[in-house]
């Protein structure tokens, strides 16, 4: 059991240590602002319905 788990361990060192390709500095940046800028987007989007929405419920159920 013992060895099958230090097996396991080497093999997974193995895959991330020489057979993964990781991202250049570059990369991982341009991928990090493509995402804040879609969560940003969303966010506005998600924003303006709920004011929408907020706005047609004031009209149909006055305060």
């Amino acid at each position: 059991m013992f060895k099958k788990f230090v097996n396991y361990c080497k093999v997974c060192y193995n895959e991330l240590a020489h057979k993964t390709t990781w991202p250049t500095g570059a990369e991982l940046t341009h991928s990090a602002m493509i995402v804040l800028s879609a969560s940003l987007v969303i966010a506005c989007v998600v924003f303006a319905m709920d004011q929408l929405f907020e706005w047609i419920m004031s009209m149909v159920y006055p305060g």
